[in-house]
């Protein structure tokens, strides 16, 4: 009994002193490296993977043609940038890769940005200035998200997943962009990483 009791205290002693090391530190899910880029964006101007650094973004893929979870998508990361403007966040972006940058011109981009009620444009960055083939792997290795072009249609099929990814350019957990969107987990995380970061 004395034993038990002893392991009892040593084991609630380990787990405080591991609680108080990690308190404050942001968790995520995984830890991918987004590879190295430099797309153009809505207005015409070039934005690389360096131009983020130093920042937390958020990223989606969506394409302006899309019949299905774009335009839900589109909506509720507008609703998210509301809440994140709330809570007082302002050290952010928010990147989207077009996954048809055959039809999506920089000038296709502003239009559907237009589209929606954004809080800050100034923090959006439409992304495009790549072929098919280079979306697509570039989805895989920074976000082990597939990209596939139906060569019957004008869609393209695309996960529905928005990503954080901390000062560094690493990915660093996923959400669902879609359907059961965790709004105040999401901006919570947002806060804690840009905390952790200063």
């Amino acid at each position: 009994m004395k034993k038990l009791l002893a392991f009892t205290v040593f084991a609630l002693a380990a787990a405080m002193l591991l609680g108080a090391c990690n308190a404050g530190k942001f968790k995520g899910d995984f830890n991918w490296e987004v590879q190295s880029f430099e797309y153009t964006d809505q207005h015409g101007e070039k934005v690389s993977l360096d131009d983020l650094k130093g920042e937390v973004w958020l990223a989606q893929f969506v394409f302006t043609n899309c019949t299905s979870v774009c335009p839900p998508m589109m909506y509720n990361m507008t609703e998210l940038q509301d809440r994140i403007k709330a809570k007082g966040i302002e050290d952010y972006k928010i990147v989207s890769f077009s996954v048809d940058p055959d039809h999506d011109t920089p000038e296709a981009l502003q239009e559907y940005l237009d589209m929606f009620e954004v809080a800050d444009e100034s923090k959006w960055e439409m992304l495009t200035g790549y072929s098919q083939d280079e979306i697509s792997k570039f989805s895989v290795k920074s976000f082990k998200l597939p990209v596939i072009d139906d060569p019957n249609s004008d869609q393209v099929t695309h996960g529905t997943s928005f990503f954080l990814v901390d000062q560094e350019g690493h990915a660093v957990k996923s959400y669902d962009g879609y359907v059961d969107v965790p709004f105040d987990i999401i901006t919570e995380d947002m806060a804690a990483l840009i905390k952790e970061g200063k």
